[in-house]
């Protein structure tokens, strides 16, 4: 049992130590209420490249009276938990593709040539603002491969390819194989186990059944069972891989894991951010479901070409399924935060989690779609339809919101990209 038992249990087996959600007896088993910490608050992006539908991607009223258009369907269950937000404005991000994603978190002017130079995107702020308080800085997600050379504008493709940046010359590498990340929420041994993480703490997991409450036995069953999902999920997953690898030495076969269909391989990586904010592996998660110039494929949507030939027609029935199918997996990740208790609220309540492009339509970064769902613990309304775009440029930038959620979470800085406002009416 950690000093720190008012906020996480550990159990240890296999050599992987797995971390217990805030459960409300341990509020007991710490003694007074002077030892109870209040919920961490998180943060997650998740990114679609080359823009919307406009058509089908509106909002009209508030609360459980909002109105959605046809792209915002799939959130209508959580009206009340979510802000959708129309007008902002990244003033280095409009003119094109390869220079509007590389800096959408940071609204850093970028650099054309081989030299890569940008900014520290604010994920990864916030990373060094709790990295001495969870055993992972952040999580860095992708569904598609980066991809090398040079853009027609003469913008590298590295730009197109990363939203999250260490530094203003270098990306943090998108971990795109599910069971990876998987075992960098449990130790680098979880990948070399035969058997189950779960299976050896049982024992541990079952004592501790005895002395908690009746409903945190209920949050106990839950999250095991979550954890035991994900973790038969990406299980299957390399048993699949290995069965259609050629035979080839050791050495040389590919890396197993990633799922060929889309909305398998988004809500794998889904489950992984929800594991990681259960359990307060980490606070800060962005997934790249596509990237700037997206070769993806959705051939379950029975279209045929790939996702950037198609953003060219934003306003036809292809790409209007793309973007929901995109909304789909945001909606999902929502839906499974919000149903995971803690304290008072529930992890969804504790976490801002936002889902943003970088144009608006092709080419066009003259304003970016963005949801947030979440209230950051009670310091974020929501149930909010807010549109920027005639508020004036000054008034409507991208990284003024950014500062206001990093002021929210306790990372006060007196400027941030193109910014040194607040986003007013936030």
């Amino acid at each position: 049992m950690t000093t720190d038992i008012s906020r996480r249990l550990l159990l240890k087996g296999l050599g992987v130590t797995v971390a217990l959600p805030w459960l409300e007896s341990f509020k007991a088993m710490a003694g007074t209420a002077a030892d109870v910490k209040k919920a961490p608050q998180r943060f997650a992006c998740m990114f679609i490249g080359d823009g919307i539908s406009p058509p089908h991607w509106w909002a009209k009223g508030k609360g459980s009276d909002m109105e959605l258009g046809s792209s915002l369907e799939p959130i209508a269950p959580f009206r009340d938990k979510i802000n959708v937000i129309n007008g902002l404005f990244n003033r280095e991000g409009d003119g094109g593709h390869a220079r509007c994603t590389g800096n959408i978190l940071s609204g850093a002017s970028l650099r054309r040539g081989r030299l890569i130079q940008g900014g520290v995107s604010m994920d990864q702020m916030l990373a060094k603002h709790y990295e001495e308080q969870t055993a992972l800085p952040s999580l860095v997600l992708g569904c598609e491969q980066p991809v090398s050379g040079f853009h027609e504008s003469q913008y590298s493709m590295v730009y197109a390819s990363h939203i999250s940046w260490r530094s203003p010359d270098s990306p943090i590498p998108i971990e795109l194989y599910p069971s990876l990340a998987f075992d960098s929420l449990f130790g680098s041994k979880a990948g070399k186990l035969q058997g189950s993480i779960l299976d050896d703490v049982l024992q541990q997991a079952n004592d501790l059944r005895g002395k908690v409450s009746g409903s945190d036995r209920l949050k106990l069953e839950e999250y095991f069972s979550s954890v035991r999902e994900t973790e038969q999920r990406v299980q299957r997953l390399n048993r699949m891989a290995k069965e259609d690898t050629p035979a080839v030495p050791l050495s040389q076969r590919p890396a197993t894991g990633q799922p060929k269909d889309f909305r398998t391989y988004a809500r794998l990586m889904c489950d992984i951010i929800a594991l990681a904010f259960q359990t307060d592996r980490t606070r800060i998660a962005t997934l790249l479901l596509s990237r700037d110039l997206s070769g993806q494929v959705y051939p379950f949507l029975g279209i045929r070409d790939d996702h950037h030939s198609y953003s060219h027609d934003n306003t036809g029935k292809a790409y209007q399924a793309i973007v929901k199918c995109h909304v789909e997996q945001y909606t999902y990740l929502i839906e499974k935060l919000a149903k995971m208790p803690e304290g008072d609220r529930t992890v969804l309540d504790n976490s801002c989690i936002m889902f943003v492009s970088e144009h608006w339509n092709a080419h066009n970064g003259q304003q970016v779609p963005l949801l947030l769902a979440g209230s950051l613990g009670g310091t974020l309304e929501t149930g909010r339809n807010l549109d920027y775009l005639k508020a004036g440029n000054d008034r409507r930038k991208l990284c003024s919101l950014y500062l206001s959620l990093m002021d929210r979470m306790g990372l006060k800085l007196p400027a941030f990209g193109d910014s040194k406002e607040r986003l007013a009416g936030l």
